[in-house]
């Protein structure tokens, strides 16, 4: 598992698949007015062209203001420590991105989709089957899957 304590606004957290056999790395990003989530294939890096060649999805975790708006309502601080956490299935195929204990993306690489609480970008079907683009809707049943492997 890797984690980063951080207050909203500016952060990056970068994790690898722990099987070295699969390519995968998830992406935690905040650069200032929203946070993503990437999901990322390493064998798609070219030297000198960046992280963006990789990136096979992208799903928003929070826009910054809608954060402090909530945050107002609960009665909490905005500037307040974060934690974000990404956590990898034993096989090193689905990875979950949890902020302060709670899952907000789940993603899987073997059935290549991923799952958002904000269900948000979606994009019309691309008629490749490359990846899931047209829904990142939350799934309980595909979070509870993971967990449930994780603690065999």
């Amino acid at each position: 598992m890797d984690s980063i304590e951080f207050q909203a606004g500016k952060v990056k957290l970068v994790s690898f698949s722990p099987l070295p056999e699969h390519p995968w790395r998830v992406i935690f990003e905040d650069e200032g007015d929203a946070a993503y989530c990437y999901a990322c294939d390493g064998r798609l890096e070219r030297t000198g062209e960046g992280f963006d060649v990789t990136v096979l999805d992208a799903m928003l975790v929070y826009n910054v203001q809608a954060l402090r708006s909530a945050d107002e309502r609960a009665g909490e601080t905005f500037d307040r420590t974060r934690l974000a956490t990404i956590e990898w299935s034993r096989d090193g195929q689905r990875a979950v991105l949890r902020l302060d204990g709670v899952p907000q993306v789940l993603i899987d690489f073997a059935e290549r989709c991923g799952y958002s609480r904000s269900n948000f970008p979606n994009f019309v079907a691309d008629g490749h089957g490359n990846w899931r683009k047209d829904s990142h809707a939350w799934s309980d049943a595909a979070m509870q899957a993971f967990e449930s492997e994780s603690y065999v």
